[in-house]
C-alpha cells in the first residue's frame, strides 16, 4: 500500500529534498509552501501535490489539513517549515520575536493539532518535527531561534505520553547547519552597542563555513529512515556535525561547551 506524507516548508532546502526522496520511493507527497505557484520542480512529479500554506495564517491550517486528507489519508506529518532569526536579542523588534515564535513553534503545534483527529481516528501515523542542534548547543546571536527549537524538543517529549496508546508516533530530526539557503534567508537584527561583537562572531562563522556541511539530501535519508523505525525513539541526531556536537555535549556538559564557544568566537582575537 502506498503511503502519504505531508510536508511543510517544501519549496526549498530540506523540505524539497525530502519531498523528492519520498516521491522517488513511491509515496504520495503533499508539499505545503507559501507560494506553490512559483514551484516548478515538484509540480512536475506525478505523485506530488502542492498546497498553499503560510504558518502565520493560523486560521487556514485546519482547512489545509482537510484538503490534504481529501487528497490522500496522511500517514506522516513532517513539520519542516521554519526560518532563522539572527542578531542581538536587544535589537530584535517585538514583531520579529512574535513572528519567529509563531512560525517555528506555534505553527508546528497547530499543524499537528489539525491532523491529530485524522491520525487518532485511524489509530496510526507519525508526527516528525525538524528541530536543530542549536536546541542542544545554542550558538551566539540565535537565542530566540534556538529557544523555539528547544521548545519543540520538549513539546515532542511531552506529547509522546498522550499519543503512545493511540498508535501515533512522534519524533524529532535534529540536524546542524546544512548546505542550504537557510543562512541567507534568515532575518537579521542589529543594535549599535553589539556591532563589534556581532561582526566578530560573523567573521568567525565565515571562517568555520569552510568546514564540510551536511547536505539536505543526507538529512532527508535520516527522515526516511525514521519513518521505517518502529521503535519508541524520540530524537534522531541527523548528520555528522550534529552527531559530533551532541557527543561533545554529553562528554563535557553545557557549561564547558559554552565556555569553549565563548573562547572560539569572542576571546581569541578581541
Amino acid at each position: 500500500m502506498n503511503k502519504t506524507i505531508f510536508i511543510t516548508g517544501a519549496s526549498s532546502g530540506l523540505g524539497k529534498a525530502t519531498a523528492k526522496l519520498f516521491a522517488a520511493q513511491g509515496w504520495t507527497v503533499i508539499a505545503a509552501m507559501r507560494q506553490p505557484e512559483k514551484e516548478t520542480e515538484l509540480s512536475e512529479l506525478e505523485n506530488v501535490h502542492l498546497l498553499k500554506l503560510d504558518l502565520i495564517d493560523s486560521a487556514k491550517i485546519s482547512e489545509i489539513a482537510a484538503k490534504a486528507e481529501a487528497i490522500s489519508p496522511v500517514d506522516v506529518v513532517l513539520n519542516n517549515a521554519g526560518y532563522g532569526l539572527m542578531g542581538p536579542f536587544e535589537g530584535t523588534t517585538d514583531e520579529q520575536i512574535t513572528q519567529q515564535i509563531n512560525t517555528n513553534f506555534l505553527g508546528t503545534m497547530l499543524v499537528t493539532k489539525a491532523f491529530l483527529p485524522y491520525l487518532r481516528g485511524r489509530k496510526a501515523g507519525e508526527i516528525i518535527t525538524v528541530t536543530s542542534s542549536t536546541a542542544n548547543i545554542p550558538y551566539p546571536f540565535v537565542a530566540v531561534y534556538a529557544a523555539t527549537k528547544a521548545a519543540l524538543e520538549t513539546w515532542t517529549e511531552g506529547m509522546s505520553y498522550e499519543l503512545k496508546n493511540l498508535g501515533i508516533a512522534i519524533k524529532t530530526i535534529v540536524p546542524a547547519y546544512m548546505q542550504t539557503s537557510f543562512g541567507s534567508n534568515a532575518q537579521v537584527a542589529s543594535h549599535p552597542d553589539y556591532k563589534e561583537m556581532f561582526e566578530h562572531y560573523i567573521t568567525a562563522m565565515r571562517a568555520d563555513s569552510s568546514t564540510k556541511r551536511d547536505t539536505p539530501e543526507s538529512i532527508a535519508k535520516v527522515i526516511y529512515g525514521a519513518t521505517l523505525n518502529n521503535s519508541a525513539q524520540l530524537h534522531y541526531t541527523a548528520g555528522d556535525l550534529s552527531t559530533e556536537e551532541y557527543q561533545w555535549l554529553k562528554k563535557v556538559g553545557i557549561e564547558e561547551v559554552i565556555e569553549t564557544m565563548n573562547h572560539h568566537f569572542f576571546e581569541k582575537e578581541m
